[in-house]
């Protein structure tokens, strides 16, 4: 049984047996074909394109939702409202990234008043430490 169909298969293969039409000749990831029937009868090529990745967050690498997923040529192709969301870092950034960068942001300005807060209280207490020594 399993004889059989191994020839059968086989058979079937030789009869799909067709030519490449473009030079390249090797079975790569850039040369995937299809074999189709055209209305004449006729077993010819259709060649696949390859599936586009689809653009990713630069901070937590998660892909980006609301942006098509092409090859780099159809991509560039597009205008500039199918590439971007309509936020900050829209089309590079996700959502959740956005909001952690505005938080981080507005934590380090918090911090920068609270050491400028300190270094004014210091200086007086410095003094006080230099007299009570003497």
């Amino acid at each position: 049984s399993t004889q059989s169909t191994w020839d059968y298969n086989r058979i079937k293969r030789m009869i799909r047996r067709v030519h490449y039409r473009r030079k390249h000749t090797y079975r790569t990831a850039s040369n995937k074909v299809r074999v189709v029937k055209t209305p004449g009868g006729q077993l010819t090529i259709q060649y696949r394109f390859k599936k586009g990745k689809g653009q990713v967050c630069g901070d937590t690498g998660a892909k980006l939702q609301g942006i098509p997923h092409l090859r780099p040529k159809a991509f560039k192709r597009l205008s500039k409202t199918k590439k971007t969301v309509a936020r900050p870092y829209g089309g590079t950034r996700t959502a959740e990234a956005v909001k952690t960068r505005i938080i981080r942001a507005f934590l380090l300005e918090e911090l920068k008043e609270l050491k400028k807060m300190k270094t004014v209280k210091k200086p007086k207490d410095k003094k006080k430490s230099k007299t009570s020594k003497k």
